[in-house]
């Protein structure tokens, strides 16, 4: 046997998620499905995350074991050959069988986009919050500061959260401000969260309550007083899905070098 680690693009519009889910159409669905088409086997991929419906993954990571012989260069035409066009695998490589996409990741960076102005852009609205008026960008970089380092992150996660530890570390938070459109009189911003982990809806509700902030409807300082509430009703409204995406998965370089 030998296990495979990949790395996958895909616009989230289309699907209910990553995980597969019965009788719903899902990015794993489609992704072991493709395996299937080109090997024969039934795999069960597992993902370094899961992402929610209309979410969308730059660099989403997932490996499966496999006694497929086929050399490690041909895997990614083979596949996107039998992928719906909106999702893309893009790095293929073998891993020692102990490898685990979820257990060994360090740390992930997911990106969340918001465009601001007279009008919304047609072509990336399904990737992108559109928020008409224009937002503080000041204060809510300074709200971002707030949430770097180690915290419990109890009020900025969904309730519906399993996980017995809300404790996580938050290693860089960061507002860019990406461009300005001209012709549509709009703006476009991204906010990166770096962490060792994140919990459900956790970067969606941080972003809501970052709006709030730039919409003047909360100080920036307000972000450490929710923090310290460890209660979900401080906090702001979760974002919608569509901005987000899982933009980076980390790993130490040794579990590449098979």
């Amino acid at each position: 046997m030998r296990n495979l680690c990949v790395t996958v693009s895909y616009d989230g519009a289309g699907y209910n998620g990553f995980q597969v889910q019965p009788g719903l159409n899902t990015v794993q669905h489609q992704l072991e499905q493709a395996i299937r088409l080109l090997t024969g086997e039934e795999v069960k991929i597992h993902a370094s995350g899961r992402t929610d419906a209309g979410v969308h993954a730059r660099g989403q990571v997932f490996h499966f074991h496999t006694a497929s012989q086929i050399p490690v260069n041909r895997w990614c035409m083979a596949l996107n050959g039998r992928l719906p066009h909106d999702i893309r695998i893009w790095d293929v490589r073998e891993v020692p069988l102990e490898f685990h996409s979820r257990r060994w990741a360090k740390r992930k960076t997911y990106r969340y986009t918001i465009r601001c102005g007279r009008v919304f852009d047609p072509m990336t609205r399904h990737m992108e919050y559109y928020h008409p008026p224009a937002l503080d960008l000041d204060a809510m970089r300074e709200a971002l500061s707030y949430v770097e380092g180690e915290h419990d992150f109890t009020s900025f996660c969904s309730v519906r959260t399993k996980t017995v530890s809300h404790v996580r570390t938050i290693y860089e938070a960061r507002l860019v401000n990406a461009w300005k459109d001209e012709h549509l009189r709009s703006s476009v911003i991204h906010i990166y969260l770096t962490g060792n982990g994140f919990l459900y809806n956790m970067v969606r509700i941080i972003v809501g309550t970052l709006i709030q902030v730039g919409e003047g409807k909360r100080k920036a300082s307000d972000m450490k007083r929710i923090l310290e509430a460890r209660d979900r009703g401080a906090a702001g409204p979760t974002a919608m899905a569509q901005g987000l995406m899982l933009w980076e998965v980390f790993y130490d370089e040794a579990p590449f070098t098979t």
